[in-house]
């Protein structure tokens, strides 16, 4: 755990508010990191060379994930001896804007799902292969490659009882304090957005870019991966990859997020 998370509340206290004037110098409008009704994206807090690693897919270090998922999408497995591409086709067309709708409440499993669900979902109905493995390379690799056809495109979740539901249970865990540290999400990213922790700023905490590479993880991670980073800086009970508690928060942060461009693959320091 980072040792500076422990002295969160005084920084929190001490620091000066953020300049709010930001400067873009983004080329790609297809997923320039906007300001929009007051909400800034995370890439707005980012310095010049990591915005520019960010929106330039020769630099961007998580293209190498999307390559390997877009192999995935491809490849045949399990008895049916079928790929995604047997039933969806061109991901290009058959994928845009499926990002951007999750999570969302779904009829076979009899709960909200997230993409990566849904993905695993697929692997063992269509394909009858065994699911990939919660946080795995194969995962984050064609869950990034599909979240990235809708790059540019806006947060849209889904506004049915059962995923509006999931997204208020969401936004009551955003709110309350939690662990040793008795800090809620919503201190940090709502109450104090724009100051900064231990040298780094804080942002709104959009969740438009996931999965995303972070370079102190030197790897891709899903919204979750980061979710219970969070936790566990607050010395928080950190649940299980899938938990309902996941989920919700997720689905809050969707709807939080709508109408924000999706960005995926984000980088993040």
């Amino acid at each position: 755990m980072n040792p500076s998370i422990l002295l969160c509340a005084a920084v929190l206290a001490a620091t000066p508010t953020a300049n709010p004037g930001v400067s873009h110098d983004v080329a790609d409008t297809s997923f320039t990191p906007l300001v929009l009704n007051g909400r800034r994206s995370g890439a707005d807090y980012m310095s010049p060379s990591t915005q520019a690693m960010q929106r330039d897919d020769t630099q961007n270090p998580a293209m190498l994930w999307v390559a390997t998922g877009e192999q995935l999408w491809r490849t045949t497995a399990g008895e049916s001896n079928k790929s995604c591409a047997s039933c969806h086709g061109d991901a290009q067309a058959s994928m845009k804007g499926v990002a951007a709708r999750f999570p969302r409440f779904s009829k076979a499993a009899g709960h909200v799902i997230t993409l990566s669900d849904q993905i695993n979902q697929c692997r063992k109905g269509a394909l009858k292969a065994p699911p990939f493995k919660a946080e795995s390379e194969d995962l984050l690799a064609l869950e990034v490659f599909i979240a990235r056809q809708s790059r540019g495109m806006p947060m849209n979740p889904p506004t049915d009882a059962n995923t509006a539901a999931s997204a208020s249970r969401g936004q009551k865990l955003f709110t309350t304090r939690m662990g040793q540290i008795n800090l809620s999400c919503a201190q940090c990213h709502d109450d104090n957005a724009g100051k900064r922790l231990a040298g780094a700023p804080i942002p709104q905490g959009h969740a438009n870019a996931y999965p995303i590479y972070r370079l102190e993880w030197q790897s891709i991670g899903s919204l979750q991966r980061r979710l219970r980073n969070c936790m566990n800086g607050v010395r928080a009970e950190v649940p299980p990859y899938g938990a309902q508690d996941l989920i919700d928060v997720e689905a809050y942060l969707a709807l939080r997020a709508k109408g924000m461009p999706l960005e995926t693959p984000g980088v993040r320091p």
